[in-house]
Order: C-alpha cells, then sequence, then structure tokens
C-alpha cells in the first residue's frame, strides 16, 4: 500500500494495489475510487485534502492482530 500526498494540487492518494486502474468513480462529493479490471477496488484519491483530512501530510501506522 501507498500513501502520497501532493500539496500542490492537494490530493491525497491511497493506492491498495498496483493493479492498472480499469475506471474510476467519484463515489462521494470529492472522493474518486479506482477500480481494476475485476471491479475491485485499488486506490482512492481524496480531493481538497486539507479540508477533508486533519494533517493530509502525517500518516500514523497502526497494525493490531
Amino acid at each position: 500500500m501507498k500513501v502520497m500526498y501532493d500539496a500542490e494540487t492537494d490530493i491525497l492518494r491511497i493506492v491498495l494495489n498496483d493493479a492498472p486502474i480499469e475506471e474510476s468513480n467519484e463515489d462521494s462529493s470529492g472522493i474518486i475510487l479506482d477500480y481494476d479490471k475485476a471491479g475491485n477496488v485499488i486506490g482512492l484519491e481524496v480531493l481538497s485534502a486539507s479540508i477533508r483530512v486533519k494533517d493530509p501530510r502525517s500518516l500514523e501506522h497502526i497494525v493490531t492482530g
């Protein structure tokens, strides 16, 4: 998984899988979901991230179990 924030465009991108993107849909206002050929979600983009995420430049990684 990759998490990227572009301060210039104010887009937070989370890539779950490196499969090629077959389709993208704006599921909710400002949230774009990317799908692979089989229809699985492989990534998402948060537009205007600085107003939707507390601090898009920080990342907390927690593993449980």
